[in-house]
């Protein structure tokens, strides 16, 4: 049992564990006629899966349940992954509040670090500044809106620029609710 938890990629192989749990589940002929049941329930179930596709070991499942849900019409495929969008969103803005709250001290420390001084001066320079900005939301945007853990994403925005909470909610809405739109879409396939 030691070496279980000496392993050195614990989270990795965790994270791992649940995409395999989550692929097992939903390929289950019992889990997808129930997915299809849910009917004018699967509101519900999106906002509920909307939350699980922010967190890093819940997100298989997002992805599982949005690949599984099966509907016909475009409208209701945009409304249930503007469902989904607003609970991510939701889980999204849980996520930034508690960062800004626990873990500012240490971004603040870390900024004073004498290498990330280094690399801020060199980007701190014009154009270099903007590029690095314009990439650091463009990164932190694309795995906000993949099935990547959120954390990484909302972490970088909480602790790497000022953005406002309510332009991260937008953003994050915006971003969840079309990587949503694609799961449906690919599971429509």
């Amino acid at each position: 049992m030691k070496k279980l938890f000496k392993f050195k990629h614990t989270k990795l192989f965790i994270i791992l564990l649940m995409i395999v749990l989550a692929y097992f589940v939903f390929s289950d002929a019992k889990v997808q006629v129930l997915v299809d049941k849910l009917g004018n329930y699967s509101y519900l179930g999106s906002f509920i899966a909307g939350i699980f596709f922010s967190f890093g070991f819940l997100a298989p499942f997002a992805v599982g349940f949005f690949v599984t849900l099966k509907i016909e019409s475009i409208n209701q495929i945009i409304i249930n992954a503007m469902v989904g969008g607003l609970g991510a969103m939701i889980a999204d803005l849980a996520i930034f509040r508690i960062i800004k709250f626990s873990f500012m001290n240490e971004f603040r420390r870390l900024e004073k670090t004498k290498s990330i001084l280094e690399i801020n001066n060199l980007f701190h320079k014009g154009l270099l500044h903007k590029i690095r900005i314009y990439l650091l939301y463009v990164f932190a945007g694309v795995v906000i809106a993949s099935p990547l853990p959120d954390e990484i994403g909302v972490s970088m925005l909480a602790g790497l620029t000022k953005i406002k909470i309510n332009n991260l909610g937008i953003i994050s809405f915006i971003l969840n609710t079309i990587g949503i739109i694609v799961l449906i879409f690919l599971g429509s396939l």
